[in-house]
């Protein structure tokens, strides 16, 4: 009897092989003969509404399960669209499988309708992709796909698949092993290198561990937490490393870096063995590199061996898998007595916590911030968009556990937010998903909320409205003198400009965000509170909370407020500014 089946047939049986229970996507024409198999098949279909709104929903979802995240799209634009959300998946190391439909195959390379270069265009931003050409190697393409894509350092692998080859047949073999020479990333760990690190550790007196978003997982974080806790190490954070050691614990510093606080950048400054483990060395945690941790011997461990030496020099590499590498690490680590460094950085944090400027008359932003963490206490997930409240929420809200804050971090995308908290809920139908949003940053996806109300999908919206593009209303603050160009969002100055003089003089209209996010929301058929004045957040808050679907609150905060504490671009993290 013939087992003879399309290619978009045995491309998802190969899905539900890989386990994939959802997937994000929009049909387009390149794709139609994938939609059709889907219609038959055991899998959840999330249908978006733009196709970089797909990619970042499916990342979110691999960042809240630890599973790979799944979209699909039509050729053209619908892959073009989706590149933003590829490049955000890569930066972070988010393992993701994109699917793309691509023009038939003689026309490949001819200009056709909705022909892209696919394969081309995200080759910088993808971990490894394929054209497809015979039907006959995608059995095994998306076997490869869904395996590169979560071992070694994770990342997003694209299938370009002509509308062709979804419609040949043949009688697949799908691969119960891979089989690539040349992908065989190291986990364990060299031997010598884990008993050379455990000495160092073991005899530094000003011990420090650097995590970032290699450790936020719950396994990682369980070896990191015992490793900090037996040696009385302190603990800081990169923005994506958030999660992967409590936050509100006594060795946690907090966050690293240009928008982290004092006593991090003022631990990593003054230790003199750091331990960097899941971290890449990123400029906004090193600020000026040369000056970065000059009194330290640097551990540092990573799966991706083209990390280990990249941007500082280090004195003990291991390259390998955290997960494997911190028992081996922990069962030669022969704690030294840190308690005259822990009394130092303790002293720190009481000298230099996160404080901000009290408001009588308005809503400060990092008050909605701390209002959340106590109505949610802590146990909800958080989505950001980027911007000033994505430091606010990374500063005032102390993540407790892993994979509960996810938040765009090397490409800092505007937009990623609500995509993204409609694929953690998906993910996670358990916990309560919360995205903090700009009034900026919303704008950019907010056609998602379409996608919300049509999944039934409980996601309160917080958005930190002070109607500007506000970090870089910040930045031309303080560094191009005042003249904000192009960042005001709000409706005053339209109508001032519209109307001349007259409109400048008379009274401000009730409303003077653009849009009206509360009626928004109703259009969409969300329920939407403001909140105005400082006594009306914390109610208005709780009633978002507690609605039984969708939400949106509009924190009308003070207009002008700003990031702190702050190292300025380029200066080492000792230079801190810790506010106006």
């Amino acid at each position: 009897m013939s087992n003879q089946k399309t290619g978009a047939q045995i491309l998802v049986e190969g899905l539900i092989r890989e386990g994939v229970e959802v997937l994000f996507g929009i049909p387009g024409g390149a794709v139609l003969p994938l939609y059709d198999a889907l219609y038959d098949a055991p899998i959840r279909h999330i249908l978006c509404r733009h196709e970089q709104g797909a990619a970042h929903a499916a990342d979110a979802y691999a960042r809240v399960t630890g599973r790979v995240g799944v979209c699909i799209v039509t050729s053209g634009p619908g892959a073009t669209n989706a590149v933003t959300g590829i490049a955000n998946a890569y930066m972070d190391s988010v393992p993701l499988v994109v699917i793309t439909g691509q023009v038939a195959s003689p026309l490949i390379g001819g200009d056709a309708f909705q022909e892209a270069d696919t394969v081309g265009i995200t080759m910088p931003v993808t971990k490894h992709n394929y054209l497809l050409r015979d039907v006959a190697d995608l059995a095994r393409i998306v076997r490869e796909a869904f395996h590169i894509a979560a071992t070694g350092r994770p990342g997003p692998v694209l299938i370009d698949l002509p509308r062709d080859v979804t419609q040949q047949t043949t009688e697949p073999r799908f691969p119960r092993a891979v089989h690539l020479p040349g992908y065989k990333p190291n986990l364990e760990g060299h031997p010598m290198q884990i008993q050379r690190a455990a000495k160092l550790l073991s005899e530094a007196e000003r011990p420090f561990i650097y995590a970032g978003g290699g450790v936020n997982n719950p396994e990682a974080a369980a070896g990191l937490r015992e490793l900090a806790e037996r040696g009385g190490i302190p603990v800081g954070l990169t923005l994506t490393g958030l999660g992967a050691f409590p936050g509100d614990h006594p060795l946690c510093t907090g966050m690293l870096g240009m928008h982290g606080t004092k006593t991090a950048n003022l631990a990593v400054s003054e230790a003199d063995v750091i331990f960097a483990v899941g971290v890449r060395f990123d400029d906004r945690v090193t600020g000026m590199v040369e000056r970065f941790a000059r009194q330290a011997r640097i551990i540092h461990l990573d799966v991706d061996p083209a990390e280990i030496g990249k941007n500082v020099p280090v004195a003990v590499p291991i390259v390998g898998d955290v997960r494997r590498v911190l028992p081996g690490l922990l069962a030669k680590f022969k704690p030294a007595d840190t308690a005259a460094w822990q009394a130092t950085v303790a002293a720190w944090q009481r000298e230099y916590p996160l404080t901000y400027r009290q408001s009588g008359a308005q809503i400060m932003p990092q008050a909605v911030i701390q209002e959340l963490f106590r109505q949610t206490k802590g146990e909800a997930v958080i989505c950001t968009d980027v911007g000033q409240h994505q430091m606010w929420a990374a500063q005032y809200y102390p993540v407790r556990e892993p994979r509960t804050f996810v938040t765009s971090g090397g490409l800092g995308t505007m937009g990623f937010g609500l995509p993204a908290a409609l694929g953690a809920q998906v993910g996670r139908p358990d916990k309560l998903v919360v995205q903090v949003a700009g009034d900026g940053s919303l704008q950019m996806t907010l056609q998602e909320l379409a996608t919300v109300v049509q999944e039934r999908l409980p996601v309160k919206i917080v958005v930190i409205n002070n109607g500007y593009l506000g970090m870089v209303r910040q930045w031309q603050e303080m560094f191009y003198r005042h003249r904000y160009s192009s960042v005001d969002l709000q409706a005053v100055q339209a109508l001032a400009q519209a109307a001349g003089a007259e409109a400048q003089s008379a009274t401000p209209p009730q409303n003077t965000s653009v849009p009206d996010f509360v009626k928004l929301a109703e259009a969409y058929g969300i329920p939407a509170w403001r909140a105005k004045r400082p006594e009306e957040l914390a109610p208005t808050l709780a009633r978002a909370l507690q609605a039984p679907g969708p939400a949106l609150v509009d924190c009308w905060v003070t207009p002008e407020e700003n990031v702190y504490p702050m190292v300025p671009p380029g200066r080492p993290l000792e230079e801190i500014i810790l506010g106006a």
